[in-house]
């Protein structure tokens, strides 16, 4: 009978492996049969949608709820007319080695950007990326321009004229994109210039600003990012997988790394001056902020628009140019993964967006030396398991007082056991001889659990530096594991961890309360089944710590257990 009911369960195992093997290619083949509707094709530049259309009703939103107000709407000075683009497209294309870029001349935002070196799938490696869209999938753009009593955003966006449709990085030079807007009526000329650099994700923007009329011209530069709540491409939306932030985030002085949900900006608009800062949107690996001059004042805020739209962005101090003379501004954009390191070099605490929660002053160590193994092992599989070995090495003697604590503790199981039996009326004698059992044996009955709570923060901060690290999405490890920051599609390793848990409780001493035993025995096939859907890369870092710490405890116990029967 017992041949029988063990034939059964893994029958039954090995049927609902099989399963989730075909809904996991199930749901793959429907996540690939998506197509993203992109502004760039291999030959030309195409109109989708205008970054202004609603996102509910499809209707153009206007001005004043999609761009910073500044001022009151019967102060603003209505544009005059502007000439017409040399450009028959209204967007342009901007190629570089990092980045593929459309800039739409109305406004002279970046509607899209794409990541050549970032594939979007990794069965379509030539499929890049895509970051910022304007589609009917979603819309998330980065714009900027000049608001204010003279500004030529102010009433309708300006449009501007480019001498080409295409731009192509050549040579490993920078390479910089003029646009230009003339006033007739005003004798004002704006030159908006974005420069692009060679293996870089950082893109300067610059207004060169000419007033050739008789009166003074002032104008307030501002800078944002758009977006609608959609998930990001590349969220789980099983109800599984990990969930990362999704939002908006900036710097302030009482917090050096403040995140808000799009529920938050819908719920609570924020608003504060700054110096300096910065504030941008941040998803799973990926993160677009603007970099205003550092050594200015900003008015930052998030709000969401009528239509639906989330904005998280700053206008800074007002220019003002006078007849005959000119004037400029310049922000940075960044676009791109969240390399920490380079983060870091832009602004103070951008490198924050690369979110280790409040244990990051553990896990950027822990990150530093991931990749430094790396760079000798040359896979982040391997990296990550000598990384485990090194941080379980570091606690090697916390863990063993934590073993040799349990491994007594399993050793006494028959006395602790006569003592319930013959006192299982009288709770308090029993709590007497328990003492009295353990000072005789020298076990401190909190000596497994101390050591354990020591350990946590460092093992927590080790789990975040692996779902957080840009540098883990689309590596692959050995045989079917492909990609480590996706789940193991054949759930080997998640059955491996469960496994091992298993077997370590096997060496551990029982708990006393019956309930409390069996729930223990379930927690293997509990944690299996949530392991199933979490990044490779994670599940095997917990593997190998089960693995070192199921030997470890092995062994320590073995000793005890030896020890004692040479005393006896």
């Amino acid at each position: 009978m017992d041949i029988q009911r063990l034939l059964l369960i893994a029958a039954g195992a090995v049927l609902s492996v099989m399963l989730l093997v075909e809904w996991t290619a199930f749901k793959e083949g429907k996540t690939a049969s998506i197509e993203r509707s992109r502004l760039v094709t291999d030959t030309q530049v195409t109109g989708i949608d205008s970054p202004l259309t609603s996102v509910d009703t499809g209707e153009q939103s206007t001005i004043e709820d999609d761009l910073p107000a500044v001022v009151e709407p019967t102060a603003l000075t209505p544009n005059s007319e502007t000439v017409e683009t040399q450009s028959t497209n209204r967007y342009i294309q901007v190629k570089t080695n990092t980045l593929e870029i459309v800039i739409d001349l109305m406004g002279g935002d970046i509607v899209e950007a794409a990541l050549p070196e970032f594939p979007d799938r990794i069965d379509t490696p030539d499929m890049p990326f895509v970051m910022l869209e304007d589609n009917s999938t979603r819309t998330y753009i980065a714009q900027s321009g000049l608001v204010g009593p003279d500004g030529i955003d102010t009433k309708q966006r300006a449009t501007y004229t480019a001498t080409s449709s295409n731009f192509t990085m050549t040579g490993g030079q920078p390479l910089e994109v003029k646009l230009e807007y003339i006033d007739t009526e005003r004798a004002v000329i704006v030159e908006k210039r974005y420069t692009f650099y060679p293996d870089s994700y950082v893109i300067d923007l610059a207004y060169e600003l000419q007033n050739n009329g008789n009166d003074p011209w002032q104008v307030v530069p501002f800078a944002q990012l758009k977006r609608d709540s959609s998930q990001a491409p590349a969220a789980d939306q099983s109800g599984f997988g990990l969930q990362p932030f999704l939002g908006a985030a900036t710097t302030t002085p009482e917090d050096r790394f403040k995140k808000f949900s799009f529920d938050d900006i819908a719920d609570d608009p924020w608003k504060a001056n700054i110096q300096g800062g910065w504030i941008g949107i941040i998803q799973h690996y990926f993160v677009t902020a603007w970099i205003p001059n550092q050594d200015t004042n900003h008015n930052y805020s998030t709000r969401q628009t009528r239509s639906g739209f989330n904005i998280a962005g700053f206008t800074s101090p007002a220019i003002a140019v006078a007849p005959h003379s000119s004037g400029n501004y310049s922000a940075r954009l960044y676009i791109g993964p969240k390399d920490q390191y380079a983060l870091a070099q832009l602004a103070p605490h951008l490198e924050l967006t690369v979110d280790y929660g409040w244990l990051w002053w553990i896990a950027q160590p822990l990150f530093w030396l991931l990749t430094k193994i790396q760079s000798f092992v040359s896979n982040w599989g391997i990296a990550i398991i000598l990384l485990t070995v090194l941080v379980k090495g570091a606690f090697f003697k916390l863990s063993a007082a934590s073993y040799r604590s349990m491994a007594k503790m399993r050793a006494v199981q028959p006395k602790m056991q006569a003592i319930r039996e013959q006192y299982a009326e009288d709770k308090q004698k029993q709590s007497q001889a328990m003492m009295e059992l353990y000072k005789k044996e020298k076990i401190n009955p909190m000596g497994g659990c101390l050591p354990v709570l020591i350990q946590m923060p460092v093992f927590i901060a080790l789990y975040w530096v692996l779902m957080e690290s840009v540098e883990l999405r689309q590596a692959p490890f050995a045989l079917w594991i492909k990609d480590l920051a996706v789940m193991d599609p054949y759930f080997v390793l998640p059955i491996l961890m469960g496994a091992s848990m298993f077997f370590m409780q096997k060496l551990n001493p029982p708990p006393p309360d019956p309930m409390q035993a069996k729930i223990m025995q379930w927690l293997p096939v509990v944690f299996t089944f949530f392991f199933l859907w979490f990044p490779a890369g994670l599940v095997l870092y917990w593997v190998c710590n089960n693995l070192l710490s199921m030997t470890q405890q092995f062994v320590i116990t073995r000793n005890i257990e030896r020890e004692a029967a040479l005393r006896k």
